[in-house]
Order: structure tokens, then sequence, then C-alpha cells
């Protein structure tokens, strides 16, 4: 089928976790005999830090406003058989108007951030999407799973509401014999909410533990965040950079968006890079998680610094690498972009049946 997907961005990972999601799923689904044309805003912070400018499983289309993308792709949106329009995308309820009404075949919201979009209906924030737009897409595709989806369907109005979790690329996160260099690192841009978090549960532990060594690595922190002399910080981690980062931990922290931990089953791309590099996780705690993790045995949950202290006193070195080796083979089961790609096209499938969009 032809897909056209209009998204945050593909070609540029900085501040965003929407590129490595978009990079893994349209990899696996150009395989799948796919077609794939990806339209991303060309914005100058983007531009600056392009760290993949040309995809090689599909095509690429920036624009510089909506009525450059409306003139220039026209033809290809009305005659795709998928259209899909991402959360973030700029003016995206201006954008997503004019895809329900042009294109001809299914068209999908694919929601990247749902619990901090419910936030902002909530209140009236209509920055990319709004509640007469979520009736007008044929599918809802929730990187939430769990009471959002009927939430979506019962309050919103959406016709199908379905998730669509995030997924890790296997080929590029896998298990190497790295140099230690870390007791535990995080991997986050920094936000508002879940700096309390990073204090307790790698800040705080640093401090208490001044021989082992810590780093954070992520865009945005603010300059007056004092950072203990074992805590190392990289500004941006380019993902091509993951795995060898992830490979050079002991363990690695996990930290959820309180509108994610409010709404639950809402998992991280980061929680299933990590676990597909068989690093032991410590998460904190949110409804669902453990639907996808047996929890101590394939996952480890923190809500204090004492528990991230005592993971690290009261679990060996086989057993550490037997939680990270289970949550490995979880994630190559049920996790992996191939396995997503497949559950997309099973949606739209899905909504062509039950409409006349064949």
């Amino acid at each position: 089928m032809k897909y056209v997907i209009i998204g945050l961005s593909v070609t540029s990972s900085w501040g965003n976790g929407h590129a490595t999601t978009y990079r893994a799923l349209l990899k696996e689904l150009a395989k799948l005999g796919n077609e794939i044309l990806f339209l991303e805003k060309d914005v100058p912070y983007y531009a600056r830090h392009r760290d993949m400018p040309q995809p090689d499983f599909c095509r690429l289309g920036l624009y510089k406003t909506n009525e450059e993308l409306k003139e220039e792709y026209k033809d290809e949106v009305t005659n795709a058989d998928v259209v899909i329009v991402g959360s973030y995308v700029q003016q995206g309820v201006e954008v997503g108007n004019w895809v329900v009404n042009t294109a001809k075949g299914v068209t999908a919201f694919y929601d990247i951030d749902t619990p901090v979009t419910l936030a902002k209906l909530k209140r009236e924030d209509y920055e990319y999407l709004d509640k007469e737009l979520i009736k007008k897409y044929d599918v809802f595709l929730s990187f939430c799973g769990g009471p959002v989806l009927d939430y979506l369907e019962d309050h919103y109005g959406s016709p199908n509401a379905r998730a669509l979790y995030c997924s890790v690329d296997p080929d590029l996160y896998f298990p190497e014999k790295n140099e230690i260099k870390w007791q535990m690192g995080y991997l986050g841009t920094y936000s508002d909410d879940r700096q309390p978090s990073v204090q307790e549960l790698l800040l705080k532990p640093a401090g208490k533990l001044p021989e082992g060594k810590f780093i954070v690595a992520g865009p945005q922190y603010p300059e007056h965040i004092q950072w203990p002399s074992n805590v190392e910080r990289i500004e941006h981690l380019p993902p091509a950079q993951h795995r060898n980062f992830y490979n050079s931990q002991k363990f690695t922290l996990n930290i959820t968006r309180q509108d994610m931990i409010k709404a639950g089953h809402s998992p991280s791309v980061r929680l299933f890079e990590a676990a597909a590099c068989g690093v032991p996780i410590i998460s904190d705690f949110w409804n669902g998680i453990d639907s996808l993790f047996e929890i101590n045995k394939e996952i480890l949950i923190a809500g204090s610094a004492s528990d991230v202290l005592e993971c690290f006193e009261s679990i060996d070195e086989e057993e550490r690498k037997a939680i990270g080796e289970r949550a490995r083979q979880k994630v190559l089961k049920q996790h992996t972009a191939k396995a997503r790609a497949k559950e997309l096209q099973e949606h739209v499938k899905s909504v062509m049946k039950t409409s006349e969009k064949i």
C-alpha cells in the first residue's frame, strides 16, 4: 500500500523521541512491501541536527509552510491508501483537517504522546489536535494502551482507538561486551515533571555512592542544576551512539513523565531500546508496566534513592545479567519494529473492512 506520513521529524532525533520511533517502524513497514512518503516541516533546529538527512526506507518531503504542504503534496495525500498525521506536527489541527477532507484512503492520527495530548485537550490546548478532529480520523493510533483507548472512543468519539506502542529495531540495539563505565545512566531530554525523579533516583544515589560513576545524557537541562562530581553530562547523544551508551552501564534508569504515569500503559521507546541491549532497567512504577515486563524478573522498580541503592547492593552480577537477558527476550518476542509494523497493517485492514475505504 501507499502510505503518506506527516510527522514531527524522521531526519533529526535532536530533543525528541519521535525520530527513532518513526525510523524503526517505517523501515519494517517498507520491508513488508509498502511505499512510504514522509513529510516533515523544515525547521531550523532540526535542520542543524539532522542525523538522518536521507532515509533509505522512505521518500522524504520537506515543507516550510502549510500552504506549501497543501500545494506540493495534494495529489500524494489524495491518492494514498493510508495518510497518517503524527502528534506535535506544527499547526496540526489545520493539517489534520486538510488531510481528512482531502484523502480518499484511510486517515489516522498517530499519537506518540497520548497522555500529554489528553492533558492538553482537557486544558483546551489545541496545539496539534482538537476534540472535533478526533472524530474525523478513521483511526486513532495511540502510544498508550489500556483504559485510555475506551476513553478516546467513549468521551471523544474516535471511531477506532487502537494501541500502537513504540518499538525497537533489534538490528541497532543488541548486547555488546563493552567496558562498564557507569554504575547507572539516564537518557532523556529535560522536562520539569521528570526532574524531581532524576534528582531522587539518580543524583541522590550518586551522592551517597561517591565511588560510583553515573551519567545523564540529553539536551535542554538548565544551567542552574548542580551535578555531583561523579555524574557525567552529555548534551546530546545521537541514536547511533545509544547502543554503546546502554552497553556501558551496569543499570539504566527509566523515568516517566507525570501525564504518562497517570494514564498508565505508556512505555517509552527507551524501555525497549535498553532492554534490547540486555542492560537491566530500574524504572519508576505506572499501571501497566507489569503487563510488559515481569517485575523483579525482567525489570526493577524504584520509588526512592534507597530503592536504587538496594538494587545495587542486593543483586549480584549473575542475576544482574539474567534480568537484562530476560527483558531482552521479552522485547524480541513482542516489541520489535517488525511486530509493530504488522500491527499497524492489521489496524489499517480492519478499518478498511468496516468502512467504504477499500
